[in-house]
């Protein structure tokens, strides 16, 4: 027996939808996991006792020790402040004017290098609130930003990419990383362009309703003098 593809479709729209409204990822999982099963004609005990538990332990295991790595460096980023003396070097090379570039091009440089997207997402975060923090613009723009940086481009598109989007790809078509060289280039002005034209028309749309940064009340910084930050290297 297979899954229903509209079981699938639904199952992920209800589980965005979730995520959206801030409800816990641990219960929503499970319940629309049980929707596509149903839809699919499984009996849902043995869906989510065999498929459902077996896929999520196999998952854990291989990613969990890159996600615990990739926010034990963040929070070490934090606490020694080099995310905040990274982030005022950025502010002040580029200028606050180019703050979202300030957050997406590391991002594209670190999962081009190979960096897994998901510990890129726990290293960047910090930097990023600093520069957001620096450039005076609401927080509510860095997750678009981040995901601009390492779900886009550089994890589908950008040739010679090593994350396992690309070589997934190229195992099942005997090809090398570098295949389409042309189509690749295509492929990311049309996702890049307007995504980051899309983030900097919303950064003109707050600084002209003087909308500014408000701290994360969930995201405690380390207090850090100017004097006590380390070197931005």
């Amino acid at each position: 027996m297979s899954l229903s593809l509209p079981g699938i479709i639904v199952g992920l729209v209800l589980l965005m939808l979730l995520a959206y409204r801030g409800c816990s990822i641990i219960w929503v999982a499970p319940v629309c996991a049980a929707v596509v099963a149903v839809m699919s004609g499984y009996p849902v005990l043995d869906a989510y006792i065999g498929d459902y538990m077996s896929g999520m332990a196999n998952y854990v295991l291989q990613w969990f020790p890159a996600f615990f790595l990739g926010a034990v460096y963040g929070k070490v980023m934090d606490m020694t402040g080099s995310a905040r003396s990274l982030a005022d070097a950025l502010v002040k090379l580029i200028g606050s004017r180019f703050a979202v570039a300030a957050v997406v091009i590391p991002c594209l440089l670190m999962t081009y290098g190979g960096i897994s997207l998901f510990v890129v997402v726990f290293v960047i975060y910090p930097m990023g609130y600093a520069v957001y923090r620096a450039a005076d613009l609401p927080r509510t723009l860095l997750p678009g930003a981040i995901a601009t940086g390492t779900f886009g481009i550089t994890m589908t598109a950008v040739p010679g990419t090593p994350q396992i989007q690309n070589l997934i790809s190229a195992n099942y078509y005997g090809t090398n990383t570098m295949a389409a060289v042309g189509l690749s280039i295509v492929a990311c002005i049309v996702m890049f362009v307007p995504a980051y034209v899309y983030l900097e028309w919303r950064v003109h749309q707050c600084r002209k309703k003087g909308l500014h940064f408000v701290p994360d009340p969930k995201h405690v910084e380390v207090d850090h003098s100017e004097k006590s930050l380390p070197s931005w290297h």
